[in-house]
């Protein structure tokens, strides 16, 4: 058996432990970078003239709703719950992308939303406010809120405004939910 001299093995301790370090810096960068691309943190929803559009990024779903059209697409013809065109909203940098939208793979099932998911849906002169993307999601599939706060004429044009509320805030009025709808909405 060869024995390696104290000196030379507490260098290369040493070595490993620095480089396991930047390895260590340069995965929790990354790891960040990562979480920050996936912006999963809020979706956006206009049910229209048997078209659902949706949106990740609050910029073009907003053009969007003073324009009535989106610059860069990806459309899927039927692919709606009730055989809807859907209409993906891109932005500038996801135009290229084969894969990777937020908005894709949140619709898809494929992306869960962040712990503080915030979401809009737009159908029949309501506004759907939701908390979480799994509420937003059975929404969409089952046609409606089961558990909801309503505020009449409460929406930025007299729309009424409706809060998805689950089995563990039913009881409460949405405070907070509803202080960040009119902060996203520029309201008082």
């Amino acid at each position: 058996m060869k024995l390696i001299p104290i000196a030379t093995g507490l260098m290369a301790i040493t070595l490993l432990t620095a480089c396991g370090g930047e390895m260590a810096k340069k995965g929790s960068a990354e790891t960040m970078a990562e979480a920050s691309a996936m912006n999963n943190n809020d979706l956006y929803e206009v049910h229209h003239e048997s078209r659902i559009y949706i949106f990740d990024d609050r910029d073009v779903y907003e053009d969007f709703l003073s324009v009535g059209e989106t610059s860069f697409r990806k459309v899927r013809i039927g692919a709606g719950p009730k055989g809807e065109t859907i209409v993906f909203g891109l932005t500038n940098a996801d135009k290229k992308k084969m894969s990777g939208v937020a908005s894709v793979d949140m619709y898809d099932g494929s992306l869960k939303g962040s712990e503080d998911f915030y979401g809009e849906m737009r159908a029949e002169g309501r506004i759907y406010v939701f908390g979480s993307l799994e509420e937003m999601n059975t929404a969409r599939i089952v046609g409606e809120v089961p558990l909801r706060y309503t505020e009449i004429g409460a929406g930025p044009k007299g729309e009424t405004v409706v809060y998805a509320l689950n089995s563990s805030n039913k009881k409460v009025r949405p405070d907070a939910m509803i202080a960040k709808f009119h902060k996203m909405n520029d309201m008082k």
